[in-house]
């Protein structure tokens, strides 16, 4: 069996790289090939391209790299022609995934969606593309299930990985005794998210250590980033650098200052309330703000269905109002407590452990008939 699998930005990697490992433990025979990054590189992928350059945030700098995303579709098309795979898995990556989709529908291979692009955020027009080209697709998120109930392309709710990567300790887990309370920054995964969003946090944290006499923790990732240069700016006793294990910071500190995304799941999961924050290029953000009909952007709100966790979004992420919302958790117990009972919820919203296990058995029980 040979699974070509295109999947653009490093949660797509860590995400289907589960995906692989359960399906290799079900299929022996399997060989892969396609577009993704270091874990799936690992796990026998053979690779079109460098993972690190698929990863673009933002209509601005996807525009950006147009050449070289035109001359990546020409490889890839190229390239499942040559070798006709078993089936095409396209994970998340929706500009770049759909486009292909159109360009080898013809081919008559089975195409699979893992992750659903976020159609029911600001793709309503993509959804008749997806009916007219992918024979299944997996939903990872619970509210994609009524979403997906009318329209016309057969769809499974398969749970979310996340709940099999973090240690079962963590989560649902108690916050930290008195003694050991901290603030977890989480600046984000790309380059230009840290960029924008760690020097606010970082003057944030500043403020809550000064006030409030809290460690500041920031979950870093090695060669991202000079992290070191942007602490040295603020008061380097205050603010400890942990690289490369995000949960770990987040389990080990009382609250969570994070960027939007993947990572406020996260968070929910551990049971760590947080403010979220969002901000992104002028011109990426007056689109999305026309684009997007959604009343949240935190993950973990559209999971528990309402605003259950603070949101600051462009000119609000600002040092000063992430530092009130930070400080409210600090002054306030009962907001705090009944934030971490909103969280409890959230594992079994997610669908509980074995999310990979049952998005394997789905592809196979496709491929194989």
């Amino acid at each position: 069996m040979h699974l070509f699998i295109s999947a653009g930005d490093p949660s797509g990697d860590n995400a289907t790289a589960h995906l692989i490992e359960s399906l290799h433990s079900m299929e022996s025979n399997l060989t892969l090939s396609g577009l993704g990054g270091p874990r799936l590189k690992a796990l026998g992928q053979t690779q079109i391209v460098d993972g690190d350059r698929l990863a673009v945030l933002g209509f601005w700098e996807v525009a950006k790299n147009f050449l070289f995303f035109q001359q990546l579709m020409k490889q890839t098309i190229e390239h499942i022609e040559k070798t006709k795979p078993s089936a095409i898995l396209l994970v998340d990556y929706p500009g770049f995934n759909l486009r292909l989709a159109e360009r080898v529908k013809h081919l008559g291979i089975p195409i699979i969606y893992y992750i659903s692009p976020q159609v029911w955020a600001w793709g309503h027009k993509r959804i008749k593309q997806i009916e007219r080209l992918v024979d299944l697709m997996l939903l990872i998120l619970p509210f994609e299930k009524d979403y997906y109930a009318d329209k016309n392309v057969r769809s499974v709710f398969v749970g979310h990985y996340l709940l099999e990567e973090i240690p079962s300790e963590y989560i649902s887990s108690d916050p930290p005794e008195a003694e050991r309370q901290s603030v977890c920054l989480m600046p984000g995964s790309r380059t230009q998210e840290v960029e924008r969003m760690l020097p606010s946090m970082l003057e944030a944290g500043r403020r809550m250590h000064n006030e409030f006499g809290v460690q500041v923790r920031v979950g870093a990732v090695s060669g991202l980033y000079d992290y070191e240069s942007a602490v040295k700016q603020y008061d380097g006793s205050a603010i400890e650098l942990v690289y490369d294990r995000p949960r770990e910071c987040m389990y080990e500190s009382s609250i969570v200052l994070t960027a939007s995304g993947t990572t406020t799941l996260e968070a929910g999961i551990i049971g760590r309330p947080m403010v979220i924050v969002y901000r992104t290029g002028q011109i990426t953000y007056q689109i999305a703000k026309r684009l997007v009909k959604l009343d949240s952007i935190g993950l973990v709100n559209l999971v528990a269905g309402k605003k259950i966790m603070p949101e600051l979004i462009q000119g609000e992420a600002n040092p000063e109002q992430m530092f009130t919302a930070l400080a409210r958790y600090w002054q306030d117990e009962q907001y705090y407590r009944l934030s971490c009972t909103e969280l409890e919820r959230i594992p079994e919203i997610l669908g509980g452990v074995g999310a990979s296990d049952r998005t394997a058995k789905e592809i196979l029980e496709y491929i194989q008939g």
